[in-house]
């Protein structure tokens, strides 16, 4: 079932500026953690010294305040790295809510990077780092609808097939022939939210869903 959403609701859904959530998904890994704190380091120091070391007496104030933004690189890359994602959703001239049902679960394997190490003999071998993702097929009385896709956790052990699911669908087109983009979604059964990125903001859609599916 697709309930298309009124003026202003998806805005509401998806938010313009980085969530809680959001922040702390876009933040990355503990690897991408150390790049951003080295990209910080390095870029706020040197012009901090250019400007305390005055060349360019008029220039200094700019180097400061670049050498401050470039400091504070830790908080404002994830907040726009969300707000980019967040407006690949928002842009959509069509967005419904949709509640249908699991329709079939399966895993894959996904090849996540390389890397280079090497054996107790010193010979260089490459590692691939995969990760375990959950696909979930969409169904609704209609049929199919779509795949969600999204990183294997324990919690992940609650979905069976058969289960109401909830999210949002957006289109290029009004009467939704075509789905191009699905949101996270809301099990409520199971009481999990599962989604690679969490677009949503939680409570404001489960009281969407109260209100309209009642």
């Amino acid at each position: 079932m697709l309930l298309p959403l009124k003026p202003g609701e998806l805005q509401r859904l998806i938010p313009a500026v980085a969530s809680g959530p959001q922040f702390n998904k876009c933040s990355g890994s503990p690897q991408q953690l150390l790049q951003r704190l080295l990209i910080s380091s390095v870029g706020g120091v040197i012009p901090l010294l250019i400007a305390q070391g005055g060349f360019g007496s008029r220039w200094s104030s700019i180097w400061l305040v670049v050498g401050l933004v470039m400091l504070l690189y830790m908080l404002w890359g994830p907040i726009v790295q969300a707000g980019s994602r967040n407006a690949q959703l928002r842009r959509y001239p069509s967005a419904a809510l949709f509640e249908g049902e699991i329709g079939d679960l399966f895993t894959r394997e996904r090849l996540e990077g390389r890397q280079e190490t090497t054996d107790r003999q010193g010979r260089l071998e490459m590692v691939e780092n995969r990760r375990t993702w959950l696909c979930l097929e969409l169904e609704d009385e209609e049929g199919y609808l779509g795949q969600l896709r999204f990183p294997l956790e324990k919690g992940h052990k609650a979905l069976r097939r058969g289960m109401t699911l909830r999210c949002l669908v957006l289109s290029e087109r009004k009467d939704f022939s075509r789905i191009d983009r699905i949101s996270d979604a809301w099990v409520p059964q199971a009481r999990l939210w599962v989604g690679e990125y969490p677009y949503l903001l939680r409570p404001a859609f489960e009281e969407l869903c109260l209100r309209r599916l009642a």
